[in-house]
């Protein structure tokens, strides 16, 4: 087993939070049910519950069920049941669930891997959406199946190193190529942002405060709580900044660059006013730029100043991705930064504002290989850590930003649609969320707990992690890191004839071609 996979923690089931877990397809009994139980002995999936007390009106656990897949089994329930009780449809609920980016497969594929830890067995899409471009358009080439390792996956490595510069501090590893983007107290209800720290703290990874600022209910995790320093210094204190094992100074966001951030006055209640030392129901803005660095040079000045508060951090600089990225990336490396986080005009909040949504800053599957070839060219791409963010939404997305050039990379909505996010993008609503995530409100924000939310996240990346498993061994890698920067082993449907376009298109049962 590898060393950095030990502290992987074990997959616990954790059903959804509401009565009803939303599946593709429903299942009914109507009243000509006698309850004889055979459709509960049938069933190999759960979907039919048998309990001790049987009650007439038990209902099928429909988000279980594989459909109609299974009309040529033996244990077709359908078919089987004797008063012809069952009925079995798709879910209309799927019509009003997801984006094109997001589609409300891909959200039911999430709910699953958090609910189990492992991949669904319903037929879900939950590797592509309907973009038409981006993440959705590349694939991986068809393996050598001469490559292909025969290996255990506790011993695959999918760990990555935070600090590659040689400068004494800490080399910070952590187990999963992934960390929590910056979600702040005020934007999210604390019960989630706490549950994200117990779940990167089990996971062995970091997660991000977002420019809210430290609640003391951090301190239990702080040794995976990234301080966000951004431009509205809401909440930021010299000993916060002691706390943190990584400070991430925050330039720019991938989905409002230029525009900085903004919490509605709706959201901004007594305890998230306090935090930020603000007026109640007061809308913040976080200006656009840092006023302070207009140069390498004042960046520099940004980063000294965190190395001298706290001697043991890594500094990680966020910045979006302009068409000259990439000497920003280099600038970052001058200055003494660990990681460069580049982030994608794809990804974001809800709360951004419509006008800047998707429409500035570049697609980071443009950005990735734009940095990484050029620290490559400088001689400094073995000295810095490249993290990538911005609509990397699922284990595959991870596995493609990281053959394309990243070291590892940051998530963000994946983390909600883990604890049951439907995306309604009404995130900047004090009250407007339905599932209480992005709600400050006092009644809502606690509709759910921090051990659901830190269970269900990490049940989400375990599945996550048993795909690049899959992936590595067809491609004859022992570790994650050897797929950085292999372009070579990714292809864009745009750039294949029709006919080889058509083997890359997904396979029976949705386990997506290589």
């Amino acid at each position: 087993m590898s060393e950095n996979n030990r502290k992987l923690p074990e997959a616990v089931e954790t059903p959804s939070r509401f009565r009803n877990t939303i599946g593709k397809f429903v299942v009914k009994r109507n009243s000509r049910c006698i309850s004889c139980g055979l459709c509960a002995e049938l069933c190999p999936h759960g979907v039919h519950v048998r309990y001790e007390n049987y009650a007439k009106g038990t209902r099928p656990v429909s988000h279980k069920c594989i459909g109609h897949e299974c009309r040529d089994k033996d244990y077709y329930c359908i078919s089987k049941c004797p008063q012809n009780a069952l009925s079995l449809k798709i879910n209309p609920l799927l019509e009003t669930m997801g984006d094109y980016r997001w589609t409300a497969e891909m959200l039911l594929g999430h709910f699953a891997m958090a609910e189990t830890g492992d991949l669904p067995h319903v037929n879900l899409e939950y590797n592509l959406g309907n973009s038409g471009g981006g993440f959705d358009k590349i694939r991986f080439r068809h393996p050598d199946p001469e490559k292909a390792i025969d290996m255990a996956d506790e011993d695959i490595d999918t760990s990555i190193e935070l600090n590659k510069t040689g400068d004494g501090r800490p080399e910070r590893t952590i187990s999963i190529p992934c960390y929590g983007g910056g979600m702040s107290y005020g934007s999210t209800a604390l019960p989630v942002i706490i549950g994200r720290a117990r779940a990167a703290k089990r996971l062995n990874t970091f997660t991000c405060t977002g420019e809210g600022g430290y609640p003391p209910e951090f301190l239990p995790y702080k040794d995976h709580v990234i301080t966000q320093v951004a431009t509205g210094l809401f909440g930021v204190r010299e000993e916060t900044i002691k706390y943190s094992p990584i400070v991430e100074f925050k330039y720019a966001q991938g989905a409002k660059p230029g525009l900085g951030g903004h919490l509605l006055g709706e959201k901004v209640t007594e305890a998230v006013a306090a935090m930020r030392e603000t007026v109640v129901g007061s809308s913040l803005f976080s200006p656009f730029p840092f006023h302070s660095v207009y140069s390498v040079e004042d960046h520099k000045k940004h980063v000294d100043w965190m190395k001298e508060i706290n001697n043991d951090v890594l500094v990680s600089v966020k910045v979006s991705t302009p068409t000259d990225v990439d000497m920003v990336a280099i600038g970052a490396y001058y200055a003494g930064a660990h990681i460069i986080h580049i982030d994608g005009s794809y990804g974001g909040t809800g709360a951004a504002p419509d006008i800047a949504k998707k429409n500035i800053a570049m697609p980071i599957e443009y950005a990735i290989p734009k940095v990484h070839n050029f620290l490559v060219n400088e001689g400094a791409r073995e000295k810095i850590t490249l993290i990538a963010s911005g609509g990397i939404r699922n284990g595959f997305d991870v596995a493609k930003a990281i053959a394309l050039g990243a070291d590892g990379v940051v998530i963000g909505t994946a983390d909600i649609v883990a604890v049951e996010c439907v995306r309604c993008s009404n995130c900047e609503s004090g009250r407007g969320c339905a599932r209480g995530i992005a709600s400050t409100d006092p009644e809502l924000g606690y509709m759910t707990t921090e051990e659901y939310c830190e269970q269900r996240i990490v049940n989400m990346y375990l599945a996550w992690r048993k795909q690049w498993c899959t992936i590595l061994r067809s491609l004859g890698m022992k570790s994650i890191r050897e797929l950085v920067g292999r372009s070579d082993l990714l292809v864009h449907l745009d750039y294949l004839e029709e006919k080889e376009r058509a083997t890359y298109q997904p396979a029976p049962n949705h386990a997506m071609i290589l």
